[in-house]
């Protein structure tokens, strides 16, 4: 059985770990709202075309993202700890936990979350001093490569930082980089050139709906019977509809044009996601039109339902 000076001080972990991931949630929250006020800043300025102001400063919003992902790897790795306390009851450290308690060693001093640092110290007097000196050198290598990662002072490279200004400026509607207005395309023509439109839309469906299916008639009873018709209301599951939606995932300082994927395969975009400019329309299979299948499509499809 550990001494009872050994549990009292693993008392005196869980207790940090605790404080440490309320602090660190709540500082997730306001370095994102003041993130997204930055963000709004960075839109106006390179709305009034003062690139260069918008360049430089954009680099304190990566800073600002790559903290707040440091983040969330220290409050994961607090509350693996907090899970598996029992095991910090040993008089080594376990080989499932080097990997969390050498992150929070070396990553700590370098956050401004106090409980984060009574956590340090409280791991450092349970280890040794030769325990954190490995850990802050990592010279086992067993600091997690993305903590290292995020604490490195490299600047960030210039594709990451266009491809901030771009999304920054997509999620505000601003036309960055700037285009003429003949690349950004014409609006949508749904006439034709004779003025017919084969695939209507908005008042012109609805003027079609309107339209009769079938000749007119003076039987009394055929035009009571369509009134009829005409008042039913019909069910909410007419049209089509899908019971999965899928939200695409945020971006990150790793991956700011992520995709959404489920068992190693890429979900196919639905039409919010083509419309917002998320994800790109996908290109039809082969051996289907505008998506009708051929003749040779659909007598596969009725001789496989006859088997």
């Amino acid at each position: 059985m550990p001494p009872p000076s050994s549990q009292l001080l693993v008392t005196k972990v869980k207790v940090q770990l605790k404080l440490a991931i309320a602090r660190l949630r709540m500082v997730q929250k306001r370095d994102e709202a003041l993130a997204k006020n930055q963000r709004r800043i960075m839109a106006q300025l390179l709305e009034v075309g003062k690139v260069d102001s918008a360049t430089i400063r954009v680099e304190n919003i990566i800073r600002s993202d790559i903290i707040t992902e440091l983040h969330e790897i220290l409050e994961l790795y607090c509350e693996l700890l907090l899970a598996r306390a029992g095991l910090l009851e040993a008089p080594t450290c376990d080989p499932g936990l080097e990997e969390a308690v050498k992150s929070i060693i070396y990553a700590a001093p370098k956050t401004e979350i106090k409980e984060l640092h009574q956590v340090r110290v409280l791991l450092a007097e349970k280890f040794g001093k030769e325990f954190v000196l490995q850990a802050m050198e990592n010279t086992e290598g067993k600091v997690s490569e993305k903590v290292v990662k995020k604490l490195s002072v490299t600047p960030p490279k210039p594709e990451l930082v266009t491809g901030y200004l771009e999304e920054i400026a997509k999620a505000y509607g601003v036309n960055w980089p700037r285009r003429p207005q003949a690349d950004l395309g014409d609006p949508p023509d749904f006439l034709g050139d004779d003025g017919d439109d084969e695939n209507p839309s908005g008042g012109q469906a609805q003027e079609n709906l309107e339209e009769p299916l079938v000749p007119e008639t003076t039987d009394p009873k055929e035009i009571e019977a369509r009134a009829e018709l005409s008042k039913a209301t019909p069910p909410k599951s007419f049209g089509p509809g899908s019971p999965l939606h899928v939200n695409p995932p945020s971006p990150s300082t790793d991956n700011i044009h992520p995709k959404v994927t489920l068992n190693s395969m890429e979900l196919k975009p639905n039409k919010r996601m083509i419309s917002a400019g998320i994800a790109k329309k996908p290109e039809p299979k082969e051996g289907i039109a505008d998506g009708i299948p051929d003749v040779d499509e659909l007598a596969k499809r009725f001789a496989a339902l006859k088997r």
